[in-house]
């Protein structure tokens, strides 16, 4: 797929090839406990269906119990230009599974493959986000909730690029002006985590295998408008974390004190095994009380 690419210059990243798994200390237990699920791309084919099951099985398993479960978007296998029966069938499919195999409360955002942006259609009612917003029951495609002391900023990262013929990675005007009140009327001693498919910071781009002397950095990979995101959480230094999903890799970016986690795919390689070194997973996320937090990926 070609994708709007955009240079960026980035400096103060680490990339960190290995996270090693986390003990909790007996004096400091979280407040919140959350699996961060994205790129699950389910559809009828490639064993998918049992196989996602067994992940979901695997997070309900888990000790001390998760309280919420993020889904990072990527939920189908794909919207893209496909047909009416082909997405019915997928979203059907995970209305069943996430009914009859999840007793968790779960939070949604969209994902590039969440969403129809079939060029013939845009009269159609499906045309957009709002077939998929539906069928999640959003009103909105970016959203907040409080939880245990703890507030959730949903972001809706993916937008079409200003010659209407691919994504890019941004928030744009009227979602980055919610975001700013947001923070602004948000207790400055409430941590915040934020969610967003596409990530706002990544080292990953970095290693893809055709690099020679510098990087490019593709606006479908990664927010186009990262400068402006982590500038107003430098003003609002109760933003601790941020999750996302849509490379199907894992990393870890600490900048000006916000974590940045690309928490790899519950798909892998889209049911083909690993991407890259990244195996099929999910994050297992502490929240404390502080602000503070523990994190681990877990292959499931």
């Amino acid at each position: 797929m070609e994708r709007r690419s955009a240079l960026k210059n980035i400096g103060g990243l680490f990339l960190l090839p290995t996270l090693p798994a986390f003990s909790l200390s007996a004096d400091k237990k979280p407040v919140l406990r959350v699996a961060h699920i994205t790129d699950v791309h389910l559809k009828n084919q490639f064993n998918a269906p049992a196989r996602f099951v067994k992940c979901l099985h695997h997070l309900q398993s888990q000790s001390p119990k998760i309280d919420l479960v993020l889904n990072g978007g990527d939920i189908v296998f794909d919207m893209n230009k496909e047909n009416i029966s082909t997405i019915n069938d997928q979203w059907k499919l995970v209305k069943e599974t996430m009914k009859n195999e999840c007793n968790l409360p779960v939070h949604y955002c969209l994902g590039n493959h969440d969403i129809w942006w079939n060029e013939n259609t845009k009269g159609d009612v499906f045309y957009g986000k709002k077939y998929a917003m539906d069928k999640l029951q959003l009103v909105k495609p970016y959203y907040s909730l409080v939880k245990n002391g703890w507030k959730i900023i949903v972001l809706d990262s993916t937008h079409l690029d200003i010659d209407n013929t691919w994504y890019i990675g941004k928030l744009g005007d009227e979602q980055l002006a919610w975001l700013k009140d947001e923070l602004e009327t948000t207790n400055a001693e409430m941590p915040v985590m934020v969610m967003s498919h596409i990530p706002i910071l990544t080292a990953l781009l970095m290693i893809e295998d055709d690099i020679v002397n510098k990087w490019t950095m593709l606006g479908g990979d990664m927010h186009t408008d990262t400068s402006k995101i982590i500038n107003l959480f430098y003003q609002h230094p109760n933003v601790k974390l941020c999750l996302s999903g849509h490379l199907h890799m894992r990393d870890k970016v600490v900048y000006n004190g916000v974590t940045y986690l690309c928490n790899g795919a519950v798909s892998g390689a889209w049911w083909e095994g690993n991407r890259r070194e990244t195996a099929p997973g999910y994050a297992l996320v502490d929240l404390h009380a502080d602000g503070s937090f523990e994190e681990q990926y877990v292959n499931y």
